[in-house]
């Protein structure tokens, strides 16, 4: 593994870390003054929409470590899984702390404006998802196919992500949070050039 390759998986470790920190100075106050956001606020409506859009990269990357033997994308699936499942928890953290509904009757996105936007199908409620099609072919392939489909899906996952989360930097007013927000723009911008090297090694792009 290259150094640099090694610095970004080491990236996610580090975005764990960060994380936990976060929420303890989410719990603290260290937003002092800060009032609790509304339910229909970008705050509420990211931590909502997030945690569900985490979710699923959580279970994407679990496949895809039972479908392979390569080190490397095991290692990459397994601090994404981490990584996201932790901040996963923050985010419904900061809904119970602030006696809010972790569901919405609003179609998901509606803090973005992006309510109505067209769905790529179903289970693909969010920018990036994968459709419970994709995750179903997922988990019947194996080795390089397996690789390089859990890689453009993710690769897709983490545009939508980064997409929502500079979203929240722009509209939340949480500082916490719109810190969080930040770190997932900086660490999944430097996985998906990552994925990218990972996909040309084994002769594949992204997907158009």
């Amino acid at each position: 593994m290259t150094p640099q390759r090694a610095g970004w998986i080491a990236g996610a470790a580090t975005a764990v870390l960060v994380a936990a920190g976060a929420i303890t100075y989410a719990v603290a106050g260290d937003d002092g003054g800060t009032e609790v956001p509304a339910a229909d606020s970008a705050d509420a409506g990211f931590a909502r929409d997030m945690a569900v859009h985490h979710q699923q990269a959580v279970e994407m990357s679990y496949i895809v470590r039972d479908r392979t033997d390569d080190e490397e994308v095991r290692r990459l699936a397994y601090d994404i899984a981490q990584t996201q499942a932790n901040q996963r928890g923050m985010l419904i953290g900061w809904l119970d702390l602030w006696e809010l509904p972790k569901v919405s009757s609003d179609p998901p996105m509606t803090w973005m404006g992006m309510g109505d936007a067209p769905s790529a199908g179903a289970g693909s409620l969010m920018p990036g998802m994968a459709t419970d099609a994709e995750m179903k072919k997922l988990g019947t392939l194996d080795g390089k196919r397996a690789e390089v489909f859990y890689l453009q899906l993710m690769t897709e996952h983490h545009q939508g992500g980064v997409h929502m989360a500079k979203g929240c930097v722009e509209r939340c007013a949480v500082g916490v949070e719109k810190r969080l927000a930040r770190g997932m723009v900086e660490s999944q911008e430097s996985e998906i050039r990552l994925m990218a090297d990972l996909l040309a090694e084994r002769g594949a792009k992204p997907r158009p």
